[in-house]
């Protein structure tokens, strides 16, 4: 992972033509490159990250093996969830954690070289001005709101109404098979409020779910890989992230 190819961001300024160098990569890789991408990211090989760089181009690439790393890591397995969802909605969920990366890398600087309230708040503002990744990637940039319009005695009542972008749910033939009867209500209970691990849909009683034995948590069985039939045969199951994960000392 070449991160750390130019030189170390140590102003404001310098961290945000780093964020805006990194987020542009991004970009490329979720909507030009995207066929690139999507061929890179093989859920047949090990836990991948996607990385943008700060020369404006992308890399999809292992973790790195240092402890603690450089820099914060980007989202990992992003390749396990490819061939289980629609591509959009994929392409969607990489682009929500990139955000979430390039956040944190951004005031990982801002920490490491001691930026003031002032610096911070400054740093946050610029890059906040800028579209996420998620509304480039899903074309759901929000037009600002024009500051006299609060100010208009003829504002019209209906410019309220805010349009939201429909969420597709993919369908999924097979239900989940019910392990215990005597308490099936009690862990139905447990299951509506669970959502996927690897694609954040909420749980739904039409489709095959699987409960990790280490981090507890529920997944697709699409989204993992698992069938049902697979599953009968696992007596201790892993999820992607708790089977890479390394003991960190």
């Amino acid at each position: 992972m070449e991160g750390l190819a130019s030189p170390i961001p140590r102003t404001v300024e310098d961290v945000f033509t780093d964020f805006k160098a990194r987020r542009a990569g991004l970009i490329k890789a979720l909507t030009t490159d995207v066929q690139k991408f999507y061929q890179q990211c093989d859920p047949d090989k090990e836990n991948l990250c996607l990385y943008g760089l700060p020369s404006e181009t992308w890399e999809v690439n292992l973790p790195v093996e240092e402890v603690p790393p450089e820099l914060p890591e980007p989202a990992l397995g992003i390749n396990f969830a490819r061939d289980g969802m629609q591509e959009k909605d994929w392409l969607s969920l990489v682009a929500v954690h990139s955000d979430s990366w390039l956040l944190a890398v951004a005031f990982y600087f801002g920490a490491r070289f001691g930026f003031g309230k002032n610096e911070r708040k400054r740093l946050f503002n610029m890059i906040n001005d800028l579209p996420t990744v998620f509304e480039v990637v899903t074309g759901t940039v929000r037009k600002p709101k024009e500051q006299s319009a609060t100010h208009n005695n003829s504002k019209s009542k209906s410019s309220g109404k805010q349009s939201r972008p429909s969420e597709s749910q993919t369908k999924v033939v097979k239900p989940p098979p019910k392990e215990d009867e005597e308490s099936g209500e009690e862990e139905e209970d447990d299951e509506q409020g669970a959502i996927c691990g690897a694609c954040g849909d909420n749980y739904g009683t039409d489709e095959f779910w699987i409960c990790c034995d280490i981090c507890e948590r529920w997944f697709h069985g699409k989204c993992v890989k698992i069938t049902p039939a697979k599953a009968e045969h696992i007596k201790q199951y892993k999820c992607p992230g708790c089977s890479s994960k390394r003991v960190r000392v």
